[in-house]
């Protein structure tokens, strides 16, 4: 599985993406640019001491990340998306794309891919999920339905 932060802008997110990616044995893919530094003490302290066990990699731009992972099946992960999560059947190679913290994905990406794109149904009251939390409901369900066969 692979994980990818489209332009991430909050340090801390990062770092919790980078333990759920541990966690569920995916790579984080980081495309620039980013709010933050990759020295950033912050980025490593949400982390905690995952991130010597975290394969990631950061990438210039959309471009280049569809040119290194060119045969995989991609997710888009937006809250104006029309499909719910688990109506996707995920795979164990499947390209996970959440947006940045402020601005999402953005419009252009998710009209192309409309087949695609995925929400995490949440009440009207909440207007969206932390990126981390987005993150982590989405990667288990992954590997739930990898266990179940599916």
């Amino acid at each position: 599985m692979h994980i990818v932060l489209y332009q991430p802008e909050i340090p801390y997110n990062a770092g919790s993406v980078g333990r759920t990616c541990v966690a569920v044995g995916a790579k984080l893919w980081l495309v620039r640019p980013l709010g933050f530094q990759l020295d950033d003490r912050r980025l490593r302290r949400a982390g905690l001491d995952y991130w010597q066990h975290l394969d990631w990699e950061v990438v210039a731009d959309w471009d280049t990340l569809l040119g290194r992972l060119p045969r995989h099946r991609i997710w888009f992960f937006s809250r104006h998306a029309a499909a719910c999560y688990t109506d996707a059947r995920f795979q164990s190679d499947d390209v996970l794309v959440f947006g940045s913290e402020s601005q999402g994905l953005p419009p252009s990406m998710i009209e192309t891919h409309q087949d695609h794109c995925l929400r995490i149904p949440i009440h009207p009251d909440a207007r969206s999920l932390n990126l981390s939390v987005s993150v982590a409901v989405i990667a288990f369900e992954a590997k739930r339905q990898w266990r179940q066969g599916h």
